[in-house]
């Protein structure tokens, strides 16, 4: 005589499964926090550094190559051999996750806000200057906040690529839910899988929707200027 299936979905590893989402409920809000840190710490130190690189870039046409060129690089790297290559300086930690974080975001954001910085009008500059701005002013109040939209786009693409990438931080066990896809595809836990990767969707979502809010509210006039 065989045994009835059982009606726990869990049991029956069912790809959706309410009992897991209510019994794991503490496991996935800990990877949730860890995927949002392991996300926006490498985010925010690359914007810190690609500000001063693309100005750097944008007044000293001989840099713009150089520094493209390394960013570029940095960006095709495969994400376990850049791991590798870092592993010996930052070692099995979370700090070699955000390490190449950094380095893969430095792309997008340097190129979006030297495409910005280009933007701006050659004769808004000269205007700024006879009204008597010096490089720092200018730079501060007409150049970087013309730059804003581009360098917001360039924000929101780097943080959903981060929160993507995130994931690959489980081969080191630092990947947020990136750890419960890995482990769960290990052990073909089906609602597992799935719960943490409709949680990275949700996640990449709610980033570049609340970073286009925050660029809507930064810039107006480009809001009020759109059809």
């Amino acid at each position: 005589m065989s045994t009835p299936a059982p009606d726990d979905c869990l049991a029956r590893n069912t790809w959706i499964c309410g009992e897991y989402l209510s019994t794991r409920r503490t496991i996935l809000l800990d990877a949730v926090l860890e995927h949002l840190q392991l996300t926006a710490v490498p985010v925010a130190i690359a914007l810190v550094l690609a500000v001063p690189l693309a100005v750097v870039a944008r007044r000293w046409s001989k840099a713009a190559g150089p520094v493209l060129a390394v960013t570029t690089v940095l960006y095709t790297i495969p994400s376990l051999a850049m791991f590798s290559l870092l592993l010996p300086l930052y070692g099995l930690s979370a700090s070699l996750v955000v390490a190449g974080l950094v380095l893969y975001s430095l792309t997008l954001l340097v190129r979006n806000i030297l495409a910005g910085l280009r933007a701006v009008p050659e004769e808004t500059r000269q205007a700024a200057r006879g009204m008597g701005y010096g490089p720092v002013r200018l730079l501060l109040t007409v150049e970087l906040p013309l730059a804003l939209p581009a360098a917001m786009a360039g924000l929101r693409i780097a943080t959903v690529s981060a929160v993507s990438l995130v994931t690959i931080g489980a081969i080191v066990g630092f990947g947020g839910l990136g750890n419960l896809i890995y482990a769960g595809m290990n052990t073909y836990f089906k609602a597992q899988v799935l719960t943490a990767s409709v949680l990275c969707v949700v996640i990449a979502v709610a980033a570049d929707l609340l970073l286009l809010g925050v660029q809507r509210l930064l810039t107006p006039w480009a809001r009020a200027g759109a059809p």
